[in-house]
């Protein structure tokens, strides 16, 4: 099944992996601190990798799609993801 499967789908599953290791690792040292200014510095370090990881699933996602979709519509996603990011953006 892994050996077969789509390679944009797997780079895009093994950095959702990695993410959810991550947050699950974060999760378990801020536990652990049982304080809440390490607990503030480890949330702080997870808002600096979410949009990281973000990025780079939708980027594999692109070219994954990059083929397949009409250029009009590869566009429509790429503004949507613009638009995600100015939404965020203080």
């Amino acid at each position: 099944m892994w050996l077969t499967q789509d390679k944009y789908v797997l780079g895009m599953s093994l950095l959702r992996f990695l993410s959810a290791t991550i947050e699950f690792t974060a999760a378990v040292l801020m536990w652990k601190s049982a304080s809440v200014e390490k607990a503030f510095k480890i949330n702080a370090v997870l808002a600096a990798v979410g949009p990281f990881i973000l990025t780079a699933v939708t980027a594999i996602g692109l070219a994954g799609l990059a083929g397949k979709v009409a250029p009009a519509r590869l566009v429509l996603i790429l503004a949507g993801v613009a638009l995600i990011f100015a939404g965020l953006s203080r």
